[in-house]
């Protein structure tokens, strides 16, 4: 995919508007910001993000949504003629988080680009945009890494480690009124360390991001970009405990244990459940104390 881009650029056949979706927002961003600073050389004092001629374009406010009035503010921008150099570039971010009246105006501008300027989207969601958009860009996907991104995180190891070695436990049975205390204190001990690994998570992702912003970037844009940054993190931490499920699982059934089966779809399908909940704003200790008091009655089955 780099490489396609790469020849694009070199030969002056860059498409005008790409979208650029994947599962970090922290990647598309990096890969964007990589592709302007192709696009738009260093002019004196002016670089990267300060560039006269890059645009940036970003969800508001903690609904994160880019309103009309925004995107008509960065078209009216890209129609000027570039003030350095011959190229423009506008990075719209999040753009599944227009609503239908930006979207809807933002498609004019797909339709007829104006000269000389790229365009690119990104989002975690693609089909969530409008199909008259997503038809009127060049795709690519940007492959991340979430193991790696999450290996980084303080205590993370040690809480996966801990959290099989519950699913062990319970392989058990759930046994006695005491067996049956213990499961479910251990279910709250990770449950509270949860909490914290992502809490910390979150500060030094923000605090490693908010190095890389524009310094003119407005309050509600810092609340929106600090608000999908959480969620970005919390749903590769979910993503996480379904690998460590499977893993988990995989193991007993390549061990013979074929009761591992069951409990394993059953629970993937509740990690699912509750994970789709996050998206309407369940909160996240109370969608993981569901999911784990299930696994309790799942995988203590006899």
């Amino acid at each position: 995919m780099i490489a396609v881009l790469e020849r694009a650029i070199a030969r002056d056949r860059l498409a005008h508007s790409l979208l650029l979706h994947g599962d970090s927002l922290e990647t598309l961003a990096a890969v964007a910001g990589a592709i302007a600073d192709r696009l738009l050389p260093a002019q004196g004092t002016f670089a990267g993000s300060s560039h006269p001629d890059r645009f940036e374009l970003r969800p508001a406010g903690k609904a994160r949504i880019i309103s009309v009035g925004t995107t008509r503010a960065l078209i009216d921008q890209v129609q000027v003629t570039a003030g350095f150099g011959e190229r423009k570039v506008a990075i719209i971010h999040e753009v599944d988080r227009m609503n239908i009246q930006a979207a809807n105006s933002f498609l004019k501008t797909l339709e007829e680009p104006p000269a000389s300027t790229t365009l690119l989207l990104l989002t975690t969601h693609p089909y969530a945009l409008l199909p008259t958009i997503r038809s009127r860009c060049l795709h690519f996907r940007i492959p991340s890494d979430p193991a790696a991104e999450l290996a980084q995180a303080e205590g993370w190891a040690e809480w996966v480690g801990d959290y099989q070695a519950w699913l062990g436990r319970l392989a058990g049975g759930a046994g006695d009124a005491r067996k049956v205390a213990d499961h479910v204190f251990s279910a709250y001990g990770l449950l509270t360390r949860f909490g914290a690994i992502l809490e910390k998570a979150t500060a030094a992702a923000w605090e490693k991001l908010a190095a890389s912003l524009p310094a003119d970037l407005e309050d509600d844009e810092k609340v929106a970009i600090e608000t999908g940054l959480t969620k970005g993190l919390r749903n590769r931490f979910f993503a996480a405990i379904e690998v460590a499920t499977r893993t988990h699982a995989r193991g007993r059934l390549v061990e013979g244990d074929d009761s591992a089966r069951a409990p394993f779809a059953a629970a993937v399908e509740e990690l699912e459940r509750v994970t789709g909940l996050l998206q309407v704003n369940l909160n996240e200790s109370a969608a993981l104390e569901s999911f784990f008091l299930a696994s309790l009655r799942l995988w203590s089955k006899k």
